[in-house]
């Protein structure tokens, strides 16, 4: 735990001394149960509680810690595997959210009201159930992620378990999002080739045909820990927050910007480097300004999309027509237009794209409502369009050499361990993680705890998870394996999977069902003394999680999936031709059930589709057949499943069929499925 800090309770804050409830009704989706909405006077704290029936009440709370704090009735939108509520409902828990003090500045109300609101939950269960002791497990993801480790670090006594999920470091912003920026913009030239080398059938050589400078951003986002088999999705991951971190980076390190661009040690003090020659800084004036109305932010709370919160949208875009506009530009990301003249002056808006000679304005990130801050601008006013700041920005990382203990900054350190590069007055990082949860984390963490991970994170990049791992570690000591879990997801990204695009949902595998299992594993750990499965077997090697390639070592709870087409991960067949499908599932130790097993052989990831069939490997039949499903492993035999069949291709073209598999520890639980996939590459001709 830091210095200077305690333990926090709510029992002793006067804060939370009058809460009240204005809403209290019974609801029949997505299960019957009684909602509640309610607060805490003189406060801007509400909350929302999801409360089951009484016949099948089990004690239990499930809370939930949003990335962005705002509102508390987000989780009413979430559907299918996603739902929250319909999973602890339907497992007799009590479903908890709060907007966590919405726009309140003090950091520390995150956990302080997160506390208080658990608190009362157990004031409203003695009265709905006549319960005297209830348990209540945390869970958040990303920022909110953040806010789980604060709570259960600054608290005791009021959540028994936690798991927090696709967590960051106290080092993660902006760093993570700087690397792969810089990355995307050197790179978006030569990306098809890149993940050619790295899908199934590839070469396994991204660096061919790259330049020096190419390979030298491929080589400092991978050695960060990056991913290399997320590339897939540069069209759809893009900045992620970094629009967002531009004006915050302009408030906290004021000089950053005119250094980079000015002084040794810098990017783009390289006259002939990469940065100058994309750089524009073109000068113009305004023509006309447009204004838009009806100013509103958006409430998308995703793990993934919980920045864009800090947006105001309008029912039609801001624009500025300008008198002029640059013959072509070089790279058009991370524009602003800046206002250079008039009453103005100084104004900053992102620009989204030129249409024409149309200058529409981006979302306002962390900017107020520009609409309004527009009507200062007048025609004549100087006008420019400059990305100087965002590409500047993109290699903010390498000035911010922390402690040893971040391994993805190895590479900007000396043998000594001194940087290599001039280094800037504040790190940043732990400063956006205590203002993100009002603590920055130090593993010193009350009750049980299992951190779910994926191995494909675009945005808190996987080996941050191992960082907090060691953290815990060196706090609990022998204690660790009795209090902690780690379980990393095989080609799992950062967000759900309904907050990407179709590409990624051809690629990967939703994390959730997991997730909900791990609460459940937690509960069962707590309440019943029933030890989860190990955590997932790992290495770091230059900043990768690498992991084992058998199910029995790697360990977790997830399945283990390889797939070959005629014996081989890439194969060359013609229109109509048999292709042989041959697949291998290896279940970890403490799986019950194979659920579901399917092949993709378009690799187009239908909503429907028919389920192949398996049976365990040592009664595999000679013969290329659909074979009998056994949804266990018969006692005795190895956990380990085959499937064969066949399919014909009917139009020429290259296909990625994914063999996926879902297991699940709660059998015909839509909301606690834990997936995988292995792809392979099919050549019709």
């Amino acid at each position: 735990m830091q210095q200077n800090e305690r333990v926090y309770h709510p029992s002793g804050d006067p804060t939370w001394n009058k809460p009240f409830i204005d809403i209290e009704e019974t609801r029949l989706a997505p299960v019957p149960h009684t909602y509640l909405h309610g607060g805490f006077e003189g406060t801007h704290v509400r909350f929302a509680l999801y409360c089951p029936p009484k016949e099948s009440f089990r004690d239990r709370f499930f809370h939930l810690l949003t990335p962005v704090q705002g509102n508390e009735n987000q989780s009413q939108a979430l559907t299918g595997e996603e739902d929250h509520i319909g999973f602890s409902l339907s497992h007799g828990a009590c479903f908890v959210e709060s907007n966590m003090g919405g726009d309140d500045p003090d950091p520390t109300l995150l956990y302080r009201s997160s506390a208080a609101v658990a608190e009362y939950l157990r004031v409203v269960a003695r009265r709905l159930y006549g319960r005297t002791r209830v348990y209540g497990y945390l869970f958040g993801g990303s920022g909110g992620g953040f806010k789980t480790m604060a709570c259960v670090e600054r608290t005791d006594g009021v959540w028994e378990g936690s798991v927090p999920f696709v967590i960051g470091s106290p080092m993660a912003i902006p760093n993570m999002f700087t690397v792969r920026v810089h990355a995307m913009r050197l790179l978006r030239r030569k990306f098809a080739q890149i993940v050619d080398a790295i899908e199934p059938g590839g070469s396994g050589d991204p660096y061919a045909g790259l330049n020096e400078e190419e390979a030298d951003a491929l080589r400092e986002a991978t050695r960060m820990g990056f991913p290399p088999r997320v590339w897939f999705s540069h069209g759809e991951i893009g900045a992620g927050a970094l629009p967002v971190l531009t004006y915050a980076i302009d408030q906290m390190d004021p000089s950053y910007y005119q250094d980079f661009w000015t002084k040794p040690g810098y990017l783009g003090s390289d006259p002939n480097g990469s940065a100058t020659r994309d750089r524009l800084c073109f000068e113009t004036t305004a023509a006309q300004v447009l204004l838009p109305q009806e100013a509103y932010r958006t409430t998308d709370f995703g793990v993934d999309s919980a920045w864009q919160t800090m947006a105001f949208r309008y029912a039609t875009q801001p624009a500025i027509e300008l008198a002029g506009v640059p013959v072509s530009i070089s790279y058009a990301d991370g524009i602003k237009v800046i206002v250079t003249s008039g009453a103005a002056a100084g104004l900053q808006l992102p620009l989204a794209c030129l249409d024409g000679s149309t200058a529409r304005i981006g979302e306002a990130f962390g900017k107020g409502d520009i609409a309004a801050a527009m009507q200062g601008i007048q025609p004549g006013d100087g006008i420019r369009l400059d990305n100087s700041d965002y590409i500047a920005l993109q290699t903010y990382h390498r000035h911010q050499v922390p402690s040893p203990d971040f391994c993805g900054w190895d590479q900007f350190r000396e043998p000594d361990g001194q940087p290599l590069l001039p280094q800037r007055p504040v790190l940043v990082g732990p400063i956006t993680a205590h203002v993100g949860s009002g603590s920055v984390q130090t593993g010193a963490i009350h009750g049980r705890m299992i951190v779910c991970a994926s191995l494909l994170d675009e945005s808190a990049l996987p080996w941050q998870a191992d960082w907090y791992r060691s953290k815990v570690r060196a706090c609990l000591g022998s204690e660790e394996d009795s209090r902690f879990r780690l379980w990393f997801q095989d080609n799992a990204m950062h967000g759900s999977i309904r907050e990407y695009g179709q590409a990624v949902k051809t690629h990967t595998v939703s994390y959730v069902g997991a997730l909900h299992h791990a609460l459940l594993a937690v509960s069962d750990w707590v309440e019943r003394g029933i030890e989860p499965p190990d955590s997932t077997s790992y290495r770091i090697e230059g900043a990768q999680v690498l992991v084992p390639q058998t199910a029995a070592e790697r360990k977790g709870i997830q399945p283990l999936v390889t797939l070959q087409a005629n014996g081989s991960d890439q194969v060359r067949v013609k229109v109509g031709e048999t292709l042989h499908f041959t697949g291998r599932i290896e279940l970890p130790e403490g799986t019950t059930q194979l659920e579901e097993v399917w092949l993709d052989a378009l690799g187009q990831a239908p909503d429907t589709h028919e389920p192949l069939t398996a049976i365990p490997a040592d009664t595999m039949a000679p013969s290329t057949d659909t074979l009998p499903l056994s949804s266990a492993a018969p006692p005795g035999r190895s956990p380990v499943f085959e499937i064969r069949t066949e399919y014909r291709y009917a139009q020429p073209g290259t296909y990625f069929a994914a063999l996926r598999v879902t297991t699940n520890h709660h059998p015909g639980d839509p909301h606690t499925g834990i997936h995988n996939l292995a792809r392979v590459r099919i050549i019709v001709e």
